[in-house]
């Protein structure tokens, strides 16, 4: 789809590059210039060919420019995030894991590059595949596995299980359980943004990520409707991993450029695999919605390994061959090491130390995770359902409970 799965570089250093580094840059498409900075070294990569506008006239720019220290924390995050989910089929194949569970595994590019473009005021909802968005969004691999396993130690304290994260100290506003639920509650989000937002200042956004298959629920189109007329700070994220359930995007939608959707609505399509393109996008998408522009739609093209969830193997509508050329030639987690490497900032070696940290340390959190108790009936049976204190003192529940009896009634 995009012409360029390898950002090139434009190297841009506090001192001359040796021939080695050279010679990798050189490997890359596009020029190569060096000058003096000031500062700690950076590198200017080329994102050509990683978007594709729709009634717009301007673009997200065409190049970004990365720390070592930037870039190194975007691989971490993906590649705890690809631990974590590898980890989470595990245990949900050892039966310590119950119920539904869709994985993230492939599309780890987005959910980071999303969270590194906006801020921690900006609200963001997403689907049902949101154990990586929770970590991102301020959750720890403890918090996450705690969860599945229905601990109290879980970001939800064990109630809300795989579909149900939310984190309102990080305007993490969950995933959602129902196909496509999640935009009109993000439609919500976008109002409050819009209504707190002072005259003249840029406003906070909200972005609602739903999958391709969900991409023509009609509440979806009420949504950018109602967005739009109220010209509402909302960007409408579709990850276009190319398959909804069972069924290719091509075979369930009659039009399948997603980004284009919104109609008078304006959109763009970025490479979902590439982080860099997926920060840098989206970086455009905030300021432009932030400002008093409206809505956008963006399209995410990306992958997912594993099949919808743990019940579908995922290879009886795609063969194996498509999945592993996706990972031999698209996969993000390689990308990323591909551009440490060529922009001089790790050696292979050093890439590997870091795996293995970041595996010893998922292993000890999933083993924390493990320890936690399990949630008991008082206070977490009423808390956070009728009352913030738990709902201890009977009189406390609200006047509008209707059958005031089964309401101060005690369950255990």
């Amino acid at each position: 789809m995009f012409a360029s799965r390898a950002a090139s570089l434009l190297l841009r250093r506090s001192a001359v590059p040796s021939a080695a580094s050279n010679a990798a840059c050189n490997s890359l498409r596009g020029g190569l210039s060096v000058r003096q900075m000031s500062s700690s070294d950076e590198v200017t990569f080329d994102l050509t060919g990683s978007f594709e506008t729709h009634n717009l006239e301007t673009a997200p720019s065409d190049t970004i420019t990365m720390t070592k220290d930037e870039l190194l924390s975007h691989f971490e995050l993906m590649y705890t995030m690809r631990r974590m989910e590898i980890t989470c089929d595990n245990e949900y194949k050892a039966r310590n894991i119950r119920g539904f569970c869709h994985l993230y595994d492939g599309q780890e590019a987005v959910a980071t590059g999303i969270n590194a473009a906006f801020d921690l005021e900006d609200s963001w909802i997403t689907s049902y595949r949101c154990h990586c968005t929770a970590l991102a969004r301020g959750g720890t691999v403890e918090s996450v596995l705690g969860e599945l396993f229905g601990n109290a130690g879980g970001q939800t304290k064990g109630k809300g299980g795989s579909m149900h994260f939310y984190n309102k100290a990080h305007n993490f506003f969950g995933g959602q359980g129902i196909v496509g639920a999640q935009v009109p509650v993000g439609l919500g989000l976008a109002f409050t943004n819009h209504y707190n937002a002072k005259p003249g200042e840029t406003m906070n956004v909200a972005i609602a990520c739903y999958g391709d298959g969900a991409a023509n629920q009609g509440q979806i189109w009420e949504a950018a409707n109602m967005a739009s007329l109220w010209k509402l700070p909302m960007v409408f994220c579709i990850e276009n991993n190319h398959y909804g359930m069972g069924t290719s995007m091509e075979r369930h939608s009659s039009h399948s450029d997603y980004y284009k959707m919104g109609n008078h609505i304006p959109g763009v399509r970025i490479d979902g695999m590439n982080v860099l393109a997926v920060k840098e996008g989206m970086r455009f998408v905030k300021d432009f919605v932030g400002s008093g522009n409206g809505p956008m739609y963006v399209e995410m093209m990306t992958y997912r390994y594993h099949g919808h969830s743990m019940s579908d193997p995922g290879t009886t509508y795609r063969n194996r061959e498509e999945i592993a050329l996706t990972r031999s030639t698209r996969d993000p987690l390689e990308f990323v090491k591909k551009t440490l490497i060529d922009a001089g900032f790790a050696d292979a070696e050093q890439i590997k130390e870091t795996e293995k940290r970041i595996r010893k340390d998922v292993a000890s959190q999933v083993k924390a995770a493990k320890a936690s108790p399990k949630p008991t009936v008082e206070p977490h049976l009423f808390e956070y359902v009728f009352t913030s204190d738990g709902g201890k003192e009977q009189n406390e529940f609200p006047p509008h409970i209707r059958m005031p009896d089964f309401a101060k009634s005690k369950w255990y």
